[in-house]
């Protein structure tokens, strides 16, 4: 399984890259994980935006739609969460955060999982380290390696 995380929206700002970069590469340790910024297209709405993240999934693609709605889970459920998709054999869990209007519907309607990291507003880029630090944290979970205190 390959993990692959978009965000609809511009580059990671320098308070946040080097964060991102070090889980992103901590990740790597146990699956496949890459970033794809997604440009937000001229003129932008979330119709052309979800159009453009439809175009770019494949069938096969098992995509988290993170969504102020979803629902939330606790570290310990993120990491059964990751064991179940990688036990399935799928090839990509792609996990989406939308850009600053939020998700189309008819991304949120493709998506096989909506994903709320919190009730509290976030910014972006805050939540593409969040949600780095806390696949790394998973990952750490499933091999009951140091990092997780619970």
């Amino acid at each position: 399984m390959k993990i692959l995380l978009w965000s609809v929206g511009k580059n990671n700002d320098p308070y946040v890259k080097p964060g991102i970069d070090d889980f992103t590469r901590r990740i790597t340790r146990y699956f496949p994980c890459e970033w794809e910024l997604i440009a937000p297209p001229k003129n932008a709405t979330k119709k052309n935006e979800g159009e453009g993240i439809l175009q770019k999934l494949t069938k096969d693609d098992y995509l988290v739609a993170l969504d102020e709605r979803g629902k939330q889970m606790t570290s310990e459920g993120l990491a059964q969460f990751l064991q179940a998709r990688a036990n399935t054999g799928g090839k990509n869990l792609v996990f989406l955060i939308g850009g600053v209007y939020g998700l189309d519907e008819s991304v949120l309607a493709r998506a096989d999982y909506r994903w709320s990291l919190s009730q509290l507003t976030l910014p972006h880029q805050l939540v593409r380290l969040v949600l780095t630090e806390q696949l790394y944290r998973a990952c750490t979970i499933l091999r009951n390696e140091k990092y997780h205190h619970a």
